[in-house]
């Protein structure tokens, strides 16, 4: 008798079962595949035969020794095959061998996730185990690693050092001269998961692994870069946008499989009860189990329901995302690697390849927003050639209903590409400081030589956040240590979650998101426990949260407007222009809604008073021209609910066309745009700087319409759903929405006989924002000050500060002298104390009074002879301006030694000794002295843009001025 396997028999009972009788849309099986063997192109050495030999290979598949090959020529290698396909063996061979060649040989493996080097520490264990006659260490770098051990890792670096890019920004990077043994030695560097880094962490390692390069040719090395993915469509040049280097891509993976199948589910009562039945009939097979989810939040939901669903084995199903704890995380990794856990239902923080075992089946609850995700969450099950299943159970989004119509595309359909914006300026700009901090910053450094790095740096040392040294040939960073303010992983500053109970911490949270998810009212989840907001705390970036048993979750409402600041590109599409460029994006969170878990009825609507949230990003925009909106008014075509329709369309198709979720963009659309003067539709990639998405979905603004319309048209329903026009993040609650008066506007934009738009957008600002009026350039700027009468001011006194009770009594002081530089004159004016009425009358011709901490104390000084309201008098304080740029005071004979080489020729104290002994000649030459310093020292300032000074590290440079 002939027994089917476990999977098999799953399937053949899920198609044959009364609830699930016509909802499976889709199922195909791939039959085994064999494997491809090569040889390498030179021998192993013997060492590394014996390994293999003990470890049971024989033979390695093709496009491992297309790999191994390629590494051990030096070369940069990026390797993006299927999950399972032994891409560890591709690097830690060719690294042993140089290890056995040259003992002093070094390895940096950089992994997204701890536990991943925790796994793959493991694996190099067991492949070290067999190496005679050398010993080949291995060491984990990384935020669990205690002080003892750093230290000892530090002085004496492991052959393979294994961490993550946290440590190489916070740890290696900042402090390297304590690295030095190690990046003087380095010949490796292998990026482990590289298709991981895109969006807002792609566009931060972009700069992390430029600057680890800065440190390495620093210390004579010249590592050879590997990097490990899964199925992109663009390896080489993802590689190339995270580190500048041209790599050997290997992408066609030789390993085999085991019989496979692939089944799409078109659920009748939602994918959540379709999902839970799954579940209870694989835990009755004991099927290893892994539940991939959309969310946080829906993790955490199915994951109640389930165990409250599931009996016996309750305790055998966990919930898995990102925001446990990591000892939590460890616990249930390796309850599932063993398994006594069964089941374990994850966001997409186990789609990466940590051991938890070998799996039998995946449950997809909604399509994973990419291709890519798709096969790389399917290749967790099935491996060592076990027979394996992965079930898609469809949603409601756009994405969920394109492939339930058309299911062969899952199979079909290529990799997506995956985005990075190396040019990010929001980040770059932060990582130039680090850079800077961590090695005076030549203008001529190899890092600057894109233009867009070139951008940041002259940014940066106009604002005062880099200093430039006074031959303008260095940057230095004016702290020490800027890199603790840089999250890799967020656009902003992290909140920690707070169970006001114990003060426990639960988890954080990402600056940028805090608003939207965790306001007050907010229901937060955790590991299967239900807790309400009770307070968000911007000052202690916490937020308080408290256990509540409810039956609603949340959902904000919000409005938002956007600005065009920069137009990169545009081109004529169909009837209308579209274009890309940089936006800036307020959004207000005005409150939120109480939604009934069970039937998705609004039970509540809650107001809330937050800040609102400003961003500039990356977007792309078109408009509809006038003369559609007007054909659309007059057949009765609700304008705005068609425009927000194709809005919510446009972005639920978007990932067809790049590697993206609908959550890391957003969206607004208006019936009047002031900057376009017409109705128009934005599209933004959801983070601070941009991500690269829109840019790259520009390129295929044809097909973004196409696929737009064609995803409502498609559509079965009558009035629009969440398979086509409505969105589940839309901060209205999806109004106005109108189906028709979608397919209306896109039908009329692609009607070649339809009103065009004007042929390019153009944007104008002036300088206070205001759209339609045409900037003030700097040399209109620089032209209207020359033309300005200035003088230059500053007084000594009779009586010093501790002879009157204090500075804040220096109306007491009394005048002994003043003088006074006129600009128009070119003449200086002395007065003494019975000629201060003579000086006022002076100061009233004047358009601007110079002078350096006058407000402070000149004018104090003079305030006892007058009633004169000193706030009136344009006045430029030279030392209050130094101070806001620098945080603190400097002397004006420090600033005037360092300019202008000429410090100042004696001090206060020597003028008040000077009055008692009634030397009043020698007390005006010093004002006078003291009027030229200042006077030239704004000269100075005014025109090269910048004065000189020391810094805190004893560096002279530049610090910029606005005068």
């Amino acid at each position: 008798m002939t027994h089917s396997h476990p999977i098999e028999e799953y399937i053949l009972a899920l198609k044959a079962a009364k609830p699930f009788e016509g909802q499976v849309a889709y199922h195909r099986e791939f039959a085994p595949i064999e494997p491809v063997y090569a040889t390498p192109a030179k021998l192993w050495p013997e060492p590394i035969q014996a390994v293999l030999a003990n470890l049971g290979i024989d033979r390695l598949y093709r496009h491992q020794v297309q790999s191994m090959d390629a590494i051990r020529q030096g070369k940069h290698v990026v390797a993006a095959t299927a999950t399972a396909s032994g891409k560890t063996l591709t690097y830690c061979l060719p690294v042993i061998e140089s290890v056995f060649q040259d003992p002093e040989a070094r390895a940096l493996f950089i992994y997204p996730l701890k536990a991943l080097a925790q796994d793959q520490r493991k694996t190099i264990g067991q492949i070290a185990s067999h190496l005679t006659p050398i010993e080949l260490r291995s060491e984990i770098y990384d935020g669990d690693t205690s002080a003892y051990r750093r230290k000892k890792i530090r002085d004496n670096p492991p052959h393979i050092l294994l961490t993550n890019p946290e440590m190489i920004h916070l740890s290696i990077c900042p402090h390297h001269d304590r690295w030095a043994d190690l990046l003087a030695r380095l010949r490796f560097v292998v990026v482990d998961e590289v298709h991981t880094y895109r969006g807002i962490l792609g566009s931060h390692m972009a700069q992390v692994f430029r600057r680890l390069m800065r440190l390495c040719r620093h210390y004579g090395a010249a590592p050879t870069f590997v990097f490990t993915s899964a199925t992109v469509a663009n390896p080489e040049e993802l590689a190339f946008q995270l580190t500048g280097l041209t790599v050997e891509t290997v992408e066609e993976s030789t390993a085999g499989t085991g019989k496979r199948h692939l089944l799409v589910i078109d659920p009748v009562d939602g994918p959540l009860t379709a999902t839970l039945m799954l579940l209870k009939a694989a835990l009755s097979r004991n099927l290893r189990t892994i539940v991939y989810t959309q969310s946080r939040k829906l993790t955490e939901l199915l994951a109640i329901w389930a165990k409250n669903r599931s009996g016996a084995f309750a305790d055998r199903i966990s919930a898995y995302r990102a925001g446990f704890l990591p000892e939590e995380r460890r616990e249930i990794e390796a309850r599932l690697a063993s398994g006594e856990l069964l089941a374990v239902i994850s966001t997409s923080a186990l789609e990466l390849g940590i051991d938890i075992g070998s799996l039998d089946l995946c449950l997809l609850v909604g399509y994973p927003g990419s291709i890519v995700a798709t096969w790389q969450r399917g290749g967790r099950v099935g491996r060592s050639g076990r027979e394996s299943a992965v079930v898609l159970v469809a949603g409601e989004d756009a994405l969920d209903q394109f492939f339930i119509r058309h299911p062969e595309q899952l199979v079909e359909r290529p990799a997506e590409a995956a985005v990075v914006n190396a040019a990010n300026a929001d980040v770059m700009d932060r990582h130039l400081v680090c850079a800077a901090a961590e090695l005076a910053l030549k203008t001529d450094d190899p890092m600057l030589k894109p233009e867009a790095f070139r951008a940041g740096i002259d940014r940066l040392v106009t604002d005062g956040r880099l200093y430039l040294s006074a031959d303008g040939t260095t940057c230095y960073s004016p702290l020490k240590s800027p890199h603790r303010h840089v999250d890799l992983r967020g656009s902003g500053s992290r909140f920690v979650i707070v169970d006001e109970s114990d003060e426990r911490v639960l988890g954080e949270i990402d600056g940028f998101r805090v608003y939207r998810e965790a306001h007050p009212g907010a229901i937060y989840l955790h590991r299967g426990q239900t807790f309400r907001v009770n307070s968000l705390e911007p000052e202690t970036r916490k937020v308080r949260v408290a256990a509540a048993r409810v039956f609603y979750h949340t959902r904000v409402r919000s409005a938002k407007d956007t600005r065009i600041l920069e137009i990169f590109e545009q081109k004529p599409v169909y009837a209308t222009t579209m274009a890309i460029g940089r936006l800036r994006v307020t959004e207000q969170v005005s409150g939120y809604d109480r939604i009934d878990t069970r039937n998705g009825k609004v039970l509540e609507r809650c107001p809330l008073d937050l800040p609102p949230m400003t961003f500039e990003t990356q977007g792309l925009w078109f408009s509809v021209p006038a003369a559609i909106i007007g054909q659309a008014e007059t057949a009765w075509i609700h304008v705005m609910g068609g425009l927000h329709a194709v809005e919510h369309a446009a972005i639920g198709v978007f990932p067809l066309l790049v590697m993206a979720d609908r959550n890391d963009l957003g969206g607004i659309s208006t019936n009047y745009h002031p900057q376009l003067e017409a109705a128009g539709i934005f599209i933004y990639d959801g983070l601070p700087g941009g991500a690269g998405l829109c840019i790259q979905a520009f390129k295929q603004g044809r097909e973004l319409l196409d696929v737009t319309r064609g995803a409502i048209v498609d559509c079965p329903c009558e009035n629009g759903c969440p398979s086509c026009v409505h969105s589940p993040k839309c901060g209205s609650g999806n109004r106005p929405i109108d189906k028709n008066a979608a397919l209306f506007l896109l039908n009329a934009l692609k009607d070649s006989q339809a009103p065009k738009s004007p042929a390019f957008f153009s944007i104008a600002e002036k300088e206070d924002g205001e759209p339609g009026k045409a900037k003030i350039s700097p040399d209109e700027k620089k032209a209207h000050g020359a033309a300005v009468r200035y003088g230059v001011l500053d007084i000594e006194t009779q009586r010093s500060a501790k002879e009157v009770g204090g500075w804040h009594r220096a109306a007491q002081m009394k005048v002994s002298c003043a003088v006074l530089y006129d600009s128009k004159e070119d003449a200086f004016f002395e007065y003494v104390e019975g000629q201060v009425p003579a000086l006022f009358e002076k100061l009233r011709e004047l358009d601007l009074v110079i002078g350096f901490n006058i407000k402070r104390f000149d004018y104090r000084v003079l305030s006892a002879y007058t009633d004169m309201d000193f706030g009136c008098i344009p006045t430029l304080d030279l030392l209050e301006k130094v101070k806001e740029r620098l945080g603190y005071r400097l002397s004006l004979d420090h600033l005037a030694s360092e300019t202008l080489d000429a410090g100042k020729t004696a001090d206060g104290l020597d003028a008040l000794r000077w009055w008692k002994e009634g030397k009043m000649a020698k007390i005006l030459e010093y004002c006078r002295s003291d009027v030229a310093i200042t006077r030239d020292l704004f000269r100075f300032g005014r025109e090269n843009r910048y004065v000189l000074f020391r810094n805190k590290a004893e560096q002279i440079v530049r610090l910029p001025v606005d005068w």
